[in-house]
């Protein structure tokens, strides 16, 4: 089939569809890219914040992705991802409230460097 048959013949749905798990996907490997332009600056491995951001970003869109496909290795996987990275965002977010209230201690600080 050329590829103009198939996009005459395929429902407008699953085009929107196709495009949001591409969009996805993009999104979630944006993470990793991130994650290595911070590393190659510092010289060092790190995982600054937008990480997760992207994490997030991407693990829902790839998680609803999942659903549309009814795949249920794909939505176990992308759905245990979102609690890991919520609650890494849930960390940074506490970490920068304490420092803000100047009640971070040193090994919350030396734990969460690198993280911004």
């Amino acid at each position: 089939m050329a590829i103009g048959d198939w996009w005459q013949t395929t429902a407008t749905s699953e085009k929107v569809w196709l495009g949001i798990g591409f969009l996805a996907q993009l999104m979630f490997s944006m993470r990793f890219i991130v994650q290595w332009i911070a590393s190659e600056r510092a010289r060092r491995s790190i995982v600054p914040e937008t990480f997760w951001y992207f994490s997030v970003v991407g693990g829902a869109m790839l998680f609803a992705y999942a659903i549309y496909r009814l795949d249920p290795v794909f939505m176990l996987g992308q759905g245990m991802g979102l609690i890991i990275y919520a609650r890494n965002i849930y960390f940074i977010r506490a970490h920068n409230k304490s420092i803000a209230n100047g009640t971070a201690t040193s090994a919350t600080a030396t734990a969460s460097q690198g993280s911004t």
